[in-house]
């Protein structure tokens, strides 16, 4: 554990490293922020307001549920289920970086995490299986992302007119391409294929049947399930 404990740093070169490999999708990340920007004016938000959720809040998917149930008064169980429910994976996503956040104080942990995204996590923890141990990488990464998120926020707010509809140029589905790129490269073992199909599976079956946004919730407890569950051994061959 010692020899691992010295292994993990943080500095401002692996935070740099993280920042400019997050660029190219933090591009994209303009366009959303702008997207929300926009939306929310539509929405009878207030500048300020929507610059603080992006600020303070930074979870696209929970921001836009959150303008679909904007309406004076805001039901705010309602907003704060809903955004439970969208980000219940992050308590996975956590769980799968704990290895390597470990060594360092609780305080810092949480910190570390702060600016995690699915974008971000993704990056650092496919660095991490390929050898990399400093956590700037996830740090920079989400600094990246903040960022592009804020600007295209301001943008949106500052330019009401601009990108309504982010789906008809497929920027909906960019961080999705990302996502995908980065487990495949990161040479997933074939029996990853279990919990992976049964997350899809049971999102599926839940956008179909249960109320909005439950999706998420779902296919990320079903998918986790599905990985505990499995033999052990298994996990010990490479199997792909």
């Amino acid at each position: 554990m010692a020899a691992h404990e010295n292994s993990v740093r943080l500095d401002g070169q692996g935070t740099w490293r993280g920042i400019r490999m997050m660029l190219p999708l933090a591009a994209f990340t303009v366009a959303f922020g702008l997207a929300f920007g926009v939306a929310s004016v539509h929405r009878g938000l207030a500048d300020w307001e929507a610059m603080l959720m992006s600020l303070f809040v930074f979870a696209a998917p929970s921001q836009f549920a959150a303008l679909e149930l904007w309406p004076a008064p805001v039901p705010l169980l309602p907003l704060a289920a809903i955004t439970l429910a969208i980000h219940t994976r992050h308590m996975l996503m956590s769980a799968a970086l704990y290895p390597w956040l470990e060594p360092l104080p609780r305080r810092k942990q949480f910190a570390m995490v702060i600016l995690l995204t699915d974008s971000n996590w993704a990056m650092a923890l496919g660095e991490y299986h390929r050898g990399e141990r400093n956590l700037g990488i996830l740090l920079g990464g989400g600094i990246a992302l903040w960022s592009a998120w804020v600007i295209g926020t301001a943008l949106g707010l500052a330019f009401g007119g601009g990108i309504t509809e982010p789906e008809r140029f497929g920027l909906d589905v960019i961080m999705l391409c990302f996502l995908l790129m980065i487990v495949v490269g990161s040479h997933p073992r074939a029996i990853m294929v279990l919990p992976w199909l049964a997350a899809a599976t049971s999102a599926l079956f839940a956008y179909w049947w249960l109320p909005p946004y439950l999706h998420v919730l779902v296919g990320a407890l079903t998918g986790g399930l599905v990985a505990v569950l499995l033999p052990k051994q298994w996990f010990g061959a490479d199997a792909s």
